[in-house]
């Protein structure tokens, strides 16, 4: 790493993520380190314009069903409601985002008391490829969550987790378990692991000198010039 931009461990690198980056700075570093397809869909929001999530990725898959407990299966995990989702939740580790696809966007992933489990666990956020419901629940909690939406209608008869701290692919995006994945209002981007120092480093050195470009452009230097001297725009 450059001198003088380091980090101990991930608290040390979400608090500086927090304090001084943006998700739309830390893909620009990653589209010139080549990594150009890291975005989810726009579709996918927080469900408040401020909420933010930064963690570790544990990726979750989720399955279309068509009945909360089939009297004729051959799958035993079909009998259980919800699935593993229950043993899903209980993973969470501090600094961790549940991170879920794999089903139809026809019903709710996340919920209240799913926040509720997942914040005392410690857990940074959730982002599903779906809907979320439960959602003054939610903003009462203050738990970053990014979906399609908000819409009642529960998985129960519709969905089952059927594995999770697997990799997964959530719009076309491949999520290994560990992956940083930052979020905010602009969008959701997932930085592998192979690559986080560098691309951290890189938003880090390119968030501060930003600031001596915007003092310029505020002292009436010209775009022009601005990009001649510091390369940043």
């Amino acid at each position: 790493m450059n001198k003088g931009i380091t980090w101990e461990n991930d608290q040390e690198l979400f608090k500086i993520a927090k304090e001084e980056l943006f998700v739309a700075l830390v893909g620009d570093v990653l589209d010139k380190m080549g990594y150009l397809h890291q975005f989810l869909s726009p579709n996918i929001k927080p469900l408040r314009k401020d909420m933010v999530t930064i963690g570790r990725a544990m990726p979750v898959l989720e399955a279309d069903t068509f009945e909360e407990s089939p009297k004729q299966t051959n799958n035993p995990l079909m009998k259980k409601p919800f699935g593993i989702m229950f043993e899903a939740l209980d993973s969470l580790k501090e600094n961790e985002v549940y991170i879920c696809s794999g089903a139809s966007p026809r019903y709710a992933l996340w919920g209240g008391l799913m926040s509720t489990r997942a914040l005392k666990l410690k857990a940074a956020g959730a982002i599903v490829d779906g809907y979320s419901r439960d959602t003054n629940e939610i903003e009462k909690l203050n738990f970053p969550t990014f979906s399609l939406g908000t819409y009642a209608q529960d998985q129960g008869p519709r969905g089952k987790v059927i594995d999770y701290r697997v990799p997964i692919e959530f719009n076309g995006v491949r999520i290994n378990p560990g992956d940083i994945v930052y979020g905010d209002r602009d969008g959701v981007l997932i930085i592998p692991q192979e690559i986080e120092k560098e691309a951290f480093t890189g938003a880090i050195e390119k968030a501060r000198g930003e600031k001596l470009v915007q003092k310029a452009l505020e002292e009436g230097m010209s775009t022009v010039d601005a990009f001649e001297k510091f390369g940043i725009m």
